[in-house]
């Protein structure tokens, strides 16, 4: 028992969002506290983020064009934490975002994961607030069994991103420890 304490601790966060939700921007600034012009995410991007001492985040970053959501289902397994990224400044595609963060939560895979919804772009008119957001992504309804929260951010300031990070952090800690009991409790 006595190794286990040294062992650094890592959870796989998955990154989903339509195409320029900001989810790229977003972990570029979690990670060097920067703003870096990217370009459309063709395949994923993966970045590994500490968080504290003995914890690693490793985020998966998937492109959000048509194409790839057909490929998100590949990238659920084995998941501690879903970041789902918004633009709440667009009106016009919010159904569409809606309509794919229900059919992710829909897959086994991601039964009981927590999910952390990232409200971006604040700083433009007109976005949408956290409540707004979490009224019109009903997700009292589809979370209800899982961990979840909807925060308000602005990946060009950072504004709630520490908050976001922290959150999504302490989801996937409380996560993984259920996982390991679960699995000891089949195991014996």
């Amino acid at each position: 028992m006595g190794l286990q304490h040294t062992k650094v601790k890592r959870a796989n966060i998955l990154m989903l969002g339509l195409d320029s939700a900001g989810k790229s921007t977003l972990l570029y600034k979690f990670r060097y506290k920067d703003v870096f012009l990217t370009m459309p995410t063709i395949g994923f991007n993966v970045d590994m983020i500490e968080e504290g001492k003995d914890f690693t985040l490793t985020f998966w970053d998937v492109g959000g064009q048509k194409k790839m959501r057909e490929l998100w289902s590949n990238f659920l397994d084995d998941t501690d934490g879903l970041l789902y990224v918004v633009d709440s400044s667009d009106k016009r595609r919010l159904e569409e975002s809606r309509r794919e963060f229900e059919l992710v939560l829909k897959n086994e895979s991601l039964k009981n994961v927590p999910v952390v919804v990232l409200a971006n772009k604040q700083d433009l008119p007109g976005a949408l607030n956290a409540e707004e957001i979490t009224r019109k992504f009903k997700m009292k309804k589809y979370c209800s069994d899982r961990n979840w929260y909807v925060q308000p951010c602005c990946a060009i300031t950072g504004e709630g991103l520490a908050e976001a990070l922290q959150r999504v952090s302490n989801f996937a800690k409380q996560y993984s420890k259920s996982k390991e009991t679960f699995t000891s409790l089949k195991e014996n």
